[in-house]
């Protein structure tokens, strides 16, 4: 036979002047002549009135066949009559609505809406299309003509035949689907191998187009290409923190106001001559307020603040952290003037040249930039660049030098008077008990909370506020707040946690070493509260009150010392042995020891020389010092540890009956306040400051000076909505 026929069932073919339909009864002989008259006309007439127009079953020469059964309904045109075209709904611009989809379907809603979702269901159904033919579909069996003959035509076994294409096809009723061995397959073979290639090349334009990946971080369209954009944000004006809510730290507020009246009245200081600083770089500790500050001057400035975080100019491509510095000072001159804000900046600030075995490193790329940029600001530009930072010891000197960055805005642990204007600020939204007083509660709670940064203390009115709702009390009270710093400094209390007899009894008598040492020493911290409740990691617990201080001498860093070997003594004197309780205080004990020796010179042998020590988490790679004077730096460590020692067995060796009378107690109540303890052992044999009016006597005044200089008194006037109020308490 001289043409290929095709079997289609429920699809359409396309005919031709070589194209033929046949839908052949059940005998073999109307196959036989179906065949035959197929190589004569175009367009046969079939028998039965079964004949099919050519535009009721075309098929397009050349694309893929698929062979279904006669009995299937044509659903594929009308589902796709059905797919509407992709539109922008009610999706919103921006990275923080590209998954509103996600949110409307976690309650409860079907968003076929939003055109994400119908972009990402297109694509999963084709997707899913894809795999489930190329992984079920049927290559079919190859036989020879004459067995076709023979065998299916013959018999009667064949519903249809069609020849759209090449390759012959048919339809048997048994329900398999045969191609002649003689026929070539080239023209289906080559699209089958198109066709992944194909769907593969869409899901990446879709990633590059639709992706997380093409609209970046900013949600900005221009899909991979846009990677180099900068993800800084300009904030509006519905930031709800101002610097009534920021305490703690007046002195840097004041710098802060100054840079922002710096920008609104630079007159007040081109008639003196004075230039706008480039810059200030706000430093120290965790929780101290750095961010809250930045957060503050945004809420009370009126001109435009742009934020960014350091670690969003770094990503997997290269160039793409200097771009981002070049895009955000582009976008900081067009709104000039201006405040730009950089959180976090030692992720690009570090030192350049360590660390990179000879490699060209990116961040150091994104340094240059920042450089060149900051640097290339002329004095009438009117945008200040504010950075923070914890880790200002790693950042490269050429970012910190003045002309860059002219300010070091130091934020370090608050003052007693600072703790309790923080408190003042945090206890406003609590609903406190009617017989507390703010400004009594928050002195008495800034005495105990010596050390406390902003963040512990506000961690401290939440947890309070916590543990009133979990004890149902309708008020807030005194005893939460206290329950509440014994929580941040200890832990949680384990009351559940079962310790054997001996256990509870060396732990009894192990606090009671400490607190009996600390009683009697003169320059010792005061004992609060002790208890052998487990809290934490630890199996017992002990609260002090550290002085207000900044300075210590010899004698009382050796005082402390004996204090924290109370309770190794204690063990070894009553018990005869020692155990593995006394590990963190023998830490403490070596810590100090070190820095006595070490930093602060306090050794004859060694003499007046300090040397650094590393921190936590950092390598030594080269010590400062010698081998004979790292041999006579432990030498001298242990010679103090042990005279620690020695003077804390001599002390309780001498008080025996007081440890055992508070050891007693300490079993029989687990939890000994510090009017026990004068019970016990009586009152403490020195002063000891433990009031807030105490501890700031001769100070000048009972709280922190608020006042603002004659020229920033007016430095917020031009902002709609009112003026700055002064105190921030």
């Amino acid at each position: 036979m001289s043409h290929r026929l095709a079997a289609v069932a429920g699809s359409r073919a396309v005919t031709g002047p070589l194209s033929v339909l046949w839908r052949c009864g059940a005998t073999a002989a109307a196959g036989a002549r179906a065949l035959g008259t197929a190589q004569q006309v175009s367009r046969p007439a079939l028998p039965s009135g079964r004949r099919r127009t050519g535009r009721g079953r075309a098929r397009r020469r050349g694309d893929a066949i698929r062979v279904q059964k006669s009995t299937v309904p044509k659903k594929e045109s009308g589902e796709l009559k059905n797919a509407e075209p992709g539109g922008d709904g009610n999706k919103r611009g921006g990275r923080q609505d590209s998954f509103a989809w996600w949110k409307r379907m976690q309650k409860g809603e079907f968003p076929w809406d939003d055109k994400d979702f119908r972009n990402l269901a297109i694509l999963g159904a084709g997707v899913s299309v894809g795999f489930f033919y190329f992984y079920f579909r049927d290559p079919g069996k190859e036989i020879t003509w004459k067995h076709f003959v023979q065998y299916y035509l013959a018999r009667g076994l064949v519903s249809e035949l069609c020849l759209p294409g090449k390759v012959l096809w048919w339809y048997a009723l048994a329900g398999d689907r045969w191609c002649p061995k003689s026929q070539s397959c080239w023209g289906v073979s080559f699209l089958r191998s198109l066709v992944p290639t194909l769907l593969l090349v869409g899901i990446l334009l879709y990633a590059v187009r639709r992706g997380p990946m093409g609209a970046g971080r900013s949600g900005r369209g221009g899909g991979l290409f846009s990677v180099g954009e900068t993800t800084a944000k300009i904030l509006k004006h519905d930031i709800n923190v101002r610097f009534a809510d920021v305490a703690g730290c007046e002195e840097a507020k004041l710098e802060i106001m100054e840079f922002v009246n710096f920008l609104k009245n630079p007159k007040q200081y081109q008639d003196l001559g004075a230039k706008i600083p480039k810059g200030a770089m706000l430093t120290g500790p965790p929780g101290t307020g750095k961010t809250l500050l930045a957060k503050a001057t945004a809420g009370e400035a009126s001109v435009p603040f742009i934020t960014v975080n350091g670690s969003e100019f770094l990503e997997m491509f290269v160039g793409v952290g200097p771009a981002r510095v070049r895009d955000m000072f582009a976008m900081a001159r067009r709104n000039a003037p201006c405040i730009l804000f950089i959180d976090e900046i030692d992720a690009i600030g570090r030192k350049r040249g360590r660390g990179h075995l000879g490699g060209q490193s990116e961040q150091e790329n994104t340094l240059n930039q920042m450089l060149v940029e900051m640097d290339g600001f002329n004095s009438t530009t009117n945008v200040v660049v504010l950075a923070g930072t914890n880790r200002p010891d790693i950042l490269d000197p050429a970012l910190t030098r003045p002309g860059r960055f002219d300010r070091q805005i130091y934020l370090g642990p608050p003052d007693i008077k600072g703790r309790s204007s923080i408190f003042k600020v945090h206890l406003r939204p609590l609903k406190l008990d009617e017989s507390l007083r703010n400004d009594a509660l928050a002195r008495k709670l800034a005495a105990l909370t010596p050390g406390f940064t902003g963040a512990d203390i506000s961690n401290v009115c939440n947890e309070a506020a916590l543990i009133a709702a979990r004890h149902l009390s309708a008020f807030v009270q005194q005893k939460h707040f206290e329950q509440a710093i014994e929580r941040v400094i200890g832990g949680f209390e384990k009351k559940t946690q079962v310790l054997q007899p001996s256990e509870k009894t060396t732990v009894a008598y192990h606090e009671a070493g400490h607190a009996v040492v600390g009683w009697f020493l003169e320059h010792a911290d005061p004992l609060l509260k002790v208890s052998i409740i487990p809290r934490g990691k630890g199996l017992g617990y002990a609260q002090y009150l550290p002085r207000e201080q900044y300075l210590y001498t010899r004698e009382q860093l050796f005082d402390r010392m004996c204090m924290m070997l109370g309770g190794r003594v204690a063990e070894q004197l009553f018990f005869g042995q020692i155990t593995t309780g006394a590990q963190d205080d023998l830490r403490k004990v070596t810590q100090s020891a070190y820095a006595q020796i070490v930093q602060f010179g306090m050794s004859e042998k060694l003499g007046q020389v300090s040397f650094d020590i590393p921190q936590q988490g950092e390598a030594l790679v080269e010590k400062p010092y010698s081998e004979a004077t790292a041999q006579l730096i432990d030498e001298e460590v242990r010679r103090l540890i042990g005279s620690a020692y020695d003077r804390t067995l001599e002390l309780l060796t001498r008080c025996r009956e007081q440890v055992e009378k508070v050891g007693k107690r300490l079993l029989e109540k687990e939890v000994l306040e510090k009017a026990d303890m004068v019970e016990l052992l009586g009152p403490r044999p020195f002063v000891e400051k433990c009031t807030y009016e105490e501890f700031v006597e001769g100070t000048g005044s009972l709280e922190e000076d608020t006042s603002l200089p004659e020229g920033l008194k007016g430095w917020n006037q031009g902002r709609e909505g009112g003026h700055l109020q002064e105190s921030p308490a």
